[in-house]
């Protein structure tokens, strides 16, 4: 068990939650999602000079990747500013009264002035080479069981271009993303356990959805994360999806920092410097010795004219096999840099060998060339010259800032909670005025209008919801999930539906879906808006929801394409002549039991009925229609 105090955990959150606006930020084109496209265009991003004469080691970094970008332009979400032709226009009023409306709601204090910025990115993602972002709020808190986590900033920001694809040479981009309006709201590093981190992003994340006008479903909104323990760095931890998965993310990050740490404090204890690693760290070609290798990868690259260099890292002899998180050891780290830095496949090292099918005879024959001694270690690469001349000092520098501990580095979450390295951190070079848009003043008739679209808080809203039938532990549920937005929709929506039978679907039908051998992953909000326009339309039960669900569910489980529309029509509703009949007709061929079992016999019935028009008909219509024919027989 992790002692989170005694780490010094501190964790800041930066929740960024596309809105819900009529507009992009600064155009007029819809926030709509579009794949269809007649034109494209391609562009090569470089890095310039910021005002104070730097580069930006991120911007630095994509440009050394030497990337064409290539953007598709869908017309009906796309014009010339999304393709950098035309300055931006004057920036959302809509976006930025939902910023002011936030930094209110959250006890901070409007800006008097909001200057935007130009934010370099160019990693391909904004054609023109930067993110346009403007500070609208700043302070304010959220509140927590564990005491008050501060809010620095809340900023309004464009989202960037959707990517498609990533090949070698290029990456191809969709235009209809880049220019919806994102907010962003920053915490202080003032949050020190895991569980504390879910809870606060939950709690921002609700606070936004009360609002009704951001927008819903996956990627809407993205968590990134700050991390850093005593004697670590503040590391970030881009893109985070998932809710449940912060937890994770941060207990793997706090002890693959302590485990940086612990590598760093046994590589002085073996007398390591920088100055006799480098001094030791010898670099051969080993590729004859490798010509009648059984390893596959090696043989591969052999034959497509490739190389294999041997390293000798003094001191390093056990360390690459240590483990800093589930199934990523340090040897997977130095992997990581060698990937993106040096777009090769990765490395073999001494604690790993023999394997994949390198044999003992191998590994003795490297030992020997590379004159690898008691606690030395060594690396492995192969691949084309360029390339493993280019590793070899990417290795290098990612061997010796092992003696300084924890690198500055952005890093990219994996589904099982663990990370990987994508990029070093950005700098302040990144950031510098925006010259085409005027600033906006901040004056009483904008506040006057932010106040009114402030959201309700989650008590209030709680309220609301008990008022719409729901017991109290059901709203609760409700509230505290992130389908909260969808449930006000549908509630809006479809008014002949009723609430509880909305929420019930949304919090405990879908959940149950995995138990039964289906996937509630598959249920998205178009699979529900089709079952609730069809319950609202008449067209089918409440009592058939489950049964939809489990049925289309378990059939994309299995990979089939399957249409939810038709699945509906499957249990469409019974009519009233026909349920009449089903139920008469099970009256009559039971009538001995029902004479027999008088005191059970509505039980015995309707359980017959139900299994005949199970998702087809309503409890309650089959209970009084059975009633109607007992009271007959009963005379």
């Amino acid at each position: 068990m992790i002692d989170y105090n005694k780490l010094g955990l501190k964790v800041g959150l930066e929740i960024h939650q596309q809105l819900d606006t009529s507009t992009k930020l600064f155009c007029n084109c819809p926030t709509i999602l579009s794949e269809e496209y007649k034109n494209t265009l391609e562009r090569y991003l470089r890095p310039v000079f910021s005002e104070t004469g730097e580069i930006d080691v991120a911007a630095l970094f994509e440009w050394e990747k030497n990337k064409k970008y290539v953007y598709r332009i869908p017309q009906q979400a796309t014009c010339l500013v999304e393709c950098d032709e035309e300055p931006p226009h004057r920036m959302s009023e809509e976006a930025l009264l939902i910023g002011l409306a936030m930094t209110l709601a959250f006890h901070g204090t409007p800006v008097d002035e909001v200057y935007v910025m130009r934010k370099v990115v160019i990693d391909g993602s904004n054609t023109s080479g930067f993110q346009r972002t403007s500070i609208v709020g700043l302070g304010g808190y959220v509140e927590d069981e564990d005491g008050k986590v501060s809010i620095q900033t809340i900023a309004i920001e464009e989202d960037a271009a959707r990517k498609i694809e990533d090949t070698k040479d290029s990456v191809i981009y969709n235009l209809d993303r880049l220019g919806i309006p994102l907010i962003e709201i920053s915490t202080g590093p003032d949050i020190h356990s895991p569980e504390q981190a879910k809870r606060v992003a939950l709690k921002i994340g609700q606070m936004l959805r009360l609002t009704g006008r951001v927008k819903r479903g996956l990627g809407t909104i993205r968590q990134d994360l700050n991390i850093s323990i005593i004697g670590g760095v503040k590391t970030e931890i881009k893109g985070v999806q998932e809710l449940d998965l912060i937890p994770k993310l941060i207990e793997y990050e706090a002890m693959r920092q302590l485990k940086l740490l612990e590598i760093k404090d046994e590589l002085i204890r073996r007398g390591a410097t920088k100055e006799n690693i480098s001094s030791g760290y010898v670099v051969k070609d080993l590729t004859e010795l490798f010509k009648e290798t059984k390893s596959n990868v090696i043989l591969r690259e052999l034959k497509k004219g490739g190389k294999v260099y041997g390293i000798k890292v003094p001191h390093f002899k056990g360390i690459f096999g240590i483990e800093l998180m589930p199934n990523r050891r340090f040897g997977t780290e130095v992997s990581d840099y060698v990937k993106v830095l040096a777009g090769l496949g990765g490395i073999f090292h001494i604690d790993e060998l023999p394997n994949y099918g390198i044999s003992q005879e191998e590994v003795n024959k490297v030992k020997d060339e590379l004159n690898v001694k008691d606690d030395d270690g060594f690396i492995l690469i192969v691949g084309e010259k360029s390339k493993l001349d280019l590793a070899v000092q990417v290795i290098k520098d990612r061997l010796l800032y092992a003696l300084e501990g924890v690198p500055k580095e952005t890093r990219g979450a994996n589904e099982d909670g663990t990370t990987r390295f994508l990029r070093p951190q950005p700098g302040a070079a990144r950031m510098y005025p925006e010259t085409d848009i005027p600033p906006i003043r901040i004056t009483e008739d904008l506040i006057k209008k932010a106040k009114e679209i402030i959201p309700p808080t989650p008590e209030e809203k709680l309220k609301s919801l008990i008022n719409l039938g729901l017991s109290e532990e059901l709203a609760k549920q409700v509230l505290n999930s992130p389908r909260l937005d969808s449930f006000d929709y549908f509630v809006k929506k479809y008014p002949k539906v009723p609430p509880v039978v909305i929420a019930t679907t949304l919090e405990n039908t879908i959940k149950s879906l995995k138990s039964q051998g289906g996937d509630p992953e598959a249920i998205t909000d178009d699979v529900l808006e089709s079952i609730f326009n069809a319950l609202n339309s008449g067209k089918i039960s409440k009592d058939s929801i489950p049964e939809i669900l489990l049925k289309y569910s378990k059939e994309r489980k299995e990979g089939e394409n399957v249409n939810i529309d038709k699945i509906i029509t499957i249990f469409s509703s019974l009519s009233e002549e026909e349920l009449e009949k089903i139920v008469k007709e099970t009256v009559e061929t039971s009538k001995e039991e029902i004479i027999k079992k008088r005191d059970k016999a509505f039980n015995i019935l309707m359980g017959k009925v139900m299994s005949k028009v199970r998702g087809r008909a309503d409890g309650k219509r089959v209970a009084d229609l059975i009633r109607r024919e007992l009271e007959k027989i009963n005379g």
